[in-house]
């Protein structure tokens, strides 16, 4: 972006989030490379820990909230007399607002002031919900361009509404995702709307991620992300107890936590697998990437929820490429595109334990094997997943929404 557009405002649900390492990630590269970015958060976090590298981003953080009473007409009035101080055709630009939320329009209000004061040239949003509305409404009002990426939930999910998800991709000035699966469901769902979509993976800072062979590892299995139903978790319990009873030693230990902990942990009892499948909990990051840089193997069952949820592509399949562990996960949306099978990785049927025991199997024997598919899976890695490359990427995107002879908004003294 040209000097006249370097501040980029990033819209996002809530900041920081323990499990969204791959924000701050893209975050931190563009800030490597000299942008200034502001982050605007629609509501104040829900988690209890965050991980470290949340204190190496300099972007301050300006949080959307409507105030904690609830939301009054007067608040709303007031928003709105707020922005006309910066922005003098507010109140003609609000009749493009017609239909939204009453508290989407409030923060959309907050964050447009926001733009003008504060000379931000463009929006990013991720996640194709809540995040986006908001920055979709406060580009109108103020005038700059938007860009959002979506990634599983967001365009899955049962719940996804078509007409307005329909009206952001219109809306965007371009559109990111992070699997050419998704690019083909956007297309395929939203015919006449997508010209604008574009795949960018989620990247890694690599330097983080050192790459170890594996050719002598513990008899290991890993698994990381959180206890919900789209993780296939009770597949990768269920694949265990196969394998206790086909006579192999290991230790399984699974990272997160979330809904389904206490269901899981009786199907463990149920199988009388505590003494080698251990449900252990969250860990920073720092202590997850040792622990699959220990494992002979990461397990990534996914599976497609009852309510259309379901993974992207999970970051934690790309660090454990990164750090050198072979993984085995299912054919569920763009996962094929990294794990390819026989040359990347192991790729089995979702909702099919005996495939998943008998691909263990093979990685915890076979440390040519393992030697084998992590080179290839490093390589990949190193040539589609790097933060620096895919973020430069993302902020060409967003330059080219900003046609050359295009005038910044008109501010006005306050």
């Amino acid at each position: 972006m040209n000097a006249s557009r370097s501040r980029l405002g990033y819209v996002l649900k809530r900041y920081p989030r323990y499990s969204e390492t791959f924000v701050v990630t893209e975050i931190l590269a563009h800030e490597r490379a000299g942008a200034d970015v502001e982050i605007f958060a629609l509501r104040p976090p829900s988690d209890t820990h965050f991980q470290d590298v949340i204190g190496r981003v300099r972007a301050p953080v300006t949080y959307l909230f409507s105030p904690d009473e609830g939301l009054k007409a007067a608040h709303f009035w007031s928003a709105v007399e707020r922005a006309a101080k910066v922005i003098p055709d507010v109140w003609q630009r609000l009749d493009g607002c017609r239909g939204a939320v009453t508290r989407d329009v409030y923060q959309a209000l907050l964050l447009a002031r926001y733009i003008r004061e504060r000379d931000i040239g463009h929006l990013h949003a991720h996640f194709a919900t809540s995040a986006t509305t908001v920055a979709r409404l406060a580009a109108h009002v103020s005038g700059v361009p938007f860009t959002f990426t979506a990634h599983a939930k967001d365009i899955f999910h049962d719940d996804v509404q078509p007409d307005d998800l329909r009206q952001k991709l219109n809306s965007a000035a371009a559109v990111v995702t992070v699997s050419d699966f998704n690019v083909e469901h956007l297309h395929r769902t939203y015919a006449g709307a997508t010209s604008g979509v574009r795949r960018i993976y989620n990247g890694l800072e690599l330097p983080q991620f050192p790459f170890t062979p594996p050719d002598v590892r513990e008899p290991l299995i890993v698994g990381v992300g959180r206890l919900v139903e789209k993780k296939g978790f009770a597949d990768l319990i269920d694949a265990c107890d196969l394998l206790v009873r086909g006579g192999h030693r290991f230790l399984c230990q699974i990272v997160g936590g979330g809904e389904l902990a206490g269901d899981l942990a009786e199907r463990v009892s149920r199988l009388g697998l505590s003494a080698c499948v251990q449900l252990v909990g969250p860990k920073p990051q720092r202590d997850v990437a040792d622990l699959v840089g220990r494992a002979a193997v990461m397990a990534a069952p996914c599976i497609v929820g009852a309510d259309g949820n379901r993974d992207g592509l999970p970051t934690v399949l790309l660090e454990a490429m990164a750090l050198g562990t072979p993984c085995v996960s299912t054919d569920v949306t763009g996962i094929p595109e990294v794990l390819r099978d026989g040359r990347t990785g192991l790729l089995v049927p979702q909702h099919a334990p005996e495939a998943l025991a008998a691909a263990l199997a093979r990685l915890l024997q076979d440390g040519q094997l393992r030697t084998r598919l992590a080179r290839e899976a490093r390589a990949l890695i190193e040539a589609e997943f790097d933060t620096d490359r895919n973020a430069t990427r993302l902020r060409e995107l967003m330059h080219s929404a900003h046609p050359a002879s295009e005038p910044m908004p008109a501010m006005v003294e306050t």
